[in-house]
């Protein structure tokens, strides 16, 4: 039973980590948009509390929960796709710290990058998405 309620922590924080990696991104467009001082004072504040509230305690417990499935079951760890997913999560885990350099990169007013930029970069996580979510369900090898 402990490793039902585990598996549904981590699958929750998992869609709330997905989420903000969504969202933020989709930010950063619009702040990349925005003309008036009024406007991006306002999205770095959006930007900053969707990271740290947000963001960074679903990847924290993403991390933690999906570690705690790992210790439960080890015999994973002789899994390719397992191997194939962890990658993944790591290369996911970039992202998100680029993300919040990007944040910095706004509040400091920095940006050297046009609303077009963010549009392709929002779509990076869709791929991990895609990717991590067949890994685990159909487990190809």
């Amino acid at each position: 039973m402990l490793y039902l309620w585990i598996k549904a922590l981590h699958i929750i924080a998992v869609v709330c980590w997905f989420a903000g990696l969504f969202y933020l991104p989709r930010l950063f467009v619009y702040h990349a948009m925005s003309q008036d001082t009024l406007s991006r004072e306002r999205f770095c504040t959006m930007e900053r509390k969707l990271y740290r509230g947000i963001m960074l305690p679903s990847m924290i417990a993403t991390l933690v929960f999906g570690l705690w499935l790992l210790h439960l079951n080890p015999a994973w760890l002789k899994m390719g796709w397992l191997h194939a997913k962890l990658l993944l999560v790591l290369l996911l885990i970039g992202y998100h710290h680029v993300c919040g350099a990007q944040l910095k990169r706004f509040a400091r007013d920095e940006n050297p990058r046009s609303h077009v930029f963010y549009r392709w970069f929002n779509e990076v996580p869709v791929l991990f998405l895609l990717a991590i979510v067949i890994l685990v369900v159909v487990k190809p090898f």
